[in-house]
């Protein structure tokens, strides 16, 4: 391989920087040019691509966010948009493309290695962690330190008041955040995707006696529990028990942003590099992920298909510890 091509696709994710500076500092080693595509599919279409040089992607390790921005194309979902992403790809000669992303983009991927042939490698950067395929995705651990930080301030001026926070974090379709964290702060109660809400049971676990003496209560609410978000998980309990002293807050974006902690620039690292060293063996329509502190291979299929279980083990644990 001569030229490889590298994107950011889909919602970002602290590390995503880390990913692509390992990217770069391979292909270097290997004498291999990398070309930045920006906005993800869109630079693909749009030929938005820049050779990348070791220099370009120094003092970004650090950084939040992606260099190379991102975005969820509706272009690439059209015969028309691939066809003038590949016109492209042909123009600039890359020989393959890793993709940082999530199951969107790996989708992507594989509809477009079917049509044209182009090898790819994808790069799990979530803040969801519900890839298969990895034990964590890029931006996961961040991601969770940034909730466990702001949930612990809350907690300090829900006790200044006697209040119950319901307190939203993101996870649409899992409740990987919203467990760890919940369990990190020791939270009353947490809503997830995975497991029923019913609103008469949370209120009787917030009103039992062994709840009188706290002076705060928080309950984490995945975006995606079946019981609406914090906002309607609040008016539930309102209705029902208009004496409770009710705040939400919607965490929203601030969970995407900040400074990626050193767990997650140290996987994007290692799966920067492997992702490189992948399509120089000849692999691709393949994420690269790690498990058990090992580097391992799942289709695209697989993870597009297949997404990470909640730990009954841990929902069981949050439960015991919240009495």
């Amino acid at each position: 391989m001569k030229k490889i091509g590298v994107f950011t696709s889909g919602g970002d994710s602290p590390g995503m920087n880390a990913a692509i500076r390992a990217v770069v500092r391979t292909c270097a080693f290997h004498n291999i040019e990398t070309y930045g595509i920006y906005e993800g599919y869109n630079g693909l279409i749009s030929n938005e691509i820049k050779l990348l040089k070791s220099t370009d992607v120094s003092n970004i390790i650090q950084r939040g966010g992606t260099i190379l921005r991102s975005s969820r194309s509706k272009g690439f979902r059209t015969a028309e948009g691939r066809k003038k992403a590949f016109e492209n790809i042909q123009k600039i000669g890359l020989d393959g493309i890793i993709a940082i992303g999530g199951d969107g983009t790996f989708t992507g991927a594989n509809i477009f290695n079917k049509e044209y042939n182009i090898p790819f490698i994808g790069i799990p950067g979530t803040i969801d962690n519900d890839l298969f395929g990895t034990d964590n995705t890029i931006g996961y651990d961040t991601a969770l330190n940034t909730i466990v930080e702001a949930v612990d301030k809350i907690r300090d001026t829900a006790s200044s008041h006697n209040r119950i926070f319901l307190v939203e974090v993101m996870g649409r379709d899992a409740g990987f955040l919203a467990l760890r964290s919940g369990i990190s702060v020791g939270a009353e109660a947490i809503l997830i995707p995975e497991t029923h809400t019913y609103i008469n049971e949370l209120i009787n676990k917030l009103t039992s006696e062994n709840k009188h003496h706290k002076k705060s209560m928080i309950v984490i609410v995945a975006e995606g529990d079946n019981a609406g978000g914090a906002n309607e998980v609040a008016e539930k309990i309102k209705q029902l028990c208009p004496n409770f002293d009710t705040r939400v807050t919607i965490l929203g974006h601030i969970q995407r942003g900040g400074n990626p902690s050193a767990a997650d620039r140290v996987l994007a690292s290692h799966l920067g590099n492997a992702a490189v060293e992948a399509l120089l063996d000849n692999k691709t329509n393949l994420m690269v992920g790690n498990i058990n502190k090992k580097i391992v291979f799942t289709s695209f299929e697989n993870a597009i298909k297949h997404h990470n279980k909640i730990n009954g083990d841990l929902v069981h644990l949050a439960d015991i510890l919240a009495h």
